[in-house]
């Protein structure tokens, strides 16, 4: 909820009515790469690939804490990349990049816990797709606001973690999706 309000308070979400939004985001190849390649790709990958080969020799426990770290190093190529184009410097570079293999593994647990209860390849890449697209949220942007508005979007932030916690089992319930595979 909280992401979801600064988005809204930022007049984002105006965009996103507008076809010129569309039509220029499908022209640009970077957009087009986080939000469908991206998702899709690295979903099939890491989730529908290599869980059905852990799940039988690891359990379904392990499995969602083994596999996000192989999709969180998958994303530590970004130092590289930073360092060699001169953006940061290599101290930066890591310290920036151990930080998104981080989230980036606390998601992979995430989006296999989904594939795991679902039984369907569609929640991960719909959760990738919507996190590239929100990104990581903007805590300092919210000190930025009065007061008021800060209080508001702190307990929208907070009211957001809760309910999703609330709701992440019996929404991901296998009964719902027919999935009595792996058991979690």
């Amino acid at each position: 909820l909280g992401p979801l309000s600064l988005h809204y308070m930022d007049g984002v979400f105006r965009l996103y009515l507008e076809a010129k939004y569309w039509t220029n985001s499908m022209k640009n190849y970077a957009w087009i790469r986080n939000h469908v390649v991206a998702p899709i790709s690295e979903e099939f990958i890491f989730r529908a690939c290599m869980l059905p080969l852990l799940v039988p020799s690891l359990g379904p426990g392990w499995s969602v804490f083994l596999c996000p770290l192989f999709f969180g190093v998958a994303h530590f190529h970004h130092m590289i990349e930073k360092v060699a184009q001169g953006q940061q410097a290599v101290g930066e570079a890591f310290a920036e990049s151990l930080f998104q293999l981080s989230y980036t593994t606390v998601f992979g647990a995430y989006s296999a816990f989904l594939f795991l209860r679902t039984g369907h390849l569609m929640a991960p890449v719909i959760a990738h797709a919507f996190c590239n697209h929100m990104g990581f949220p903007s805590f300092g942007e919210v000190m930025g606001y009065p007061s008021s508005t800060r209080l508001k979007l702190i307990v929208l932030f907070v009211l957001g973690l809760i309910t999703w916690l609330l709701l992440l089992f019996p929404l991901t319930s296998p009964w719902l999706y027919s999935n009595d595979i792996y058991g979690l």
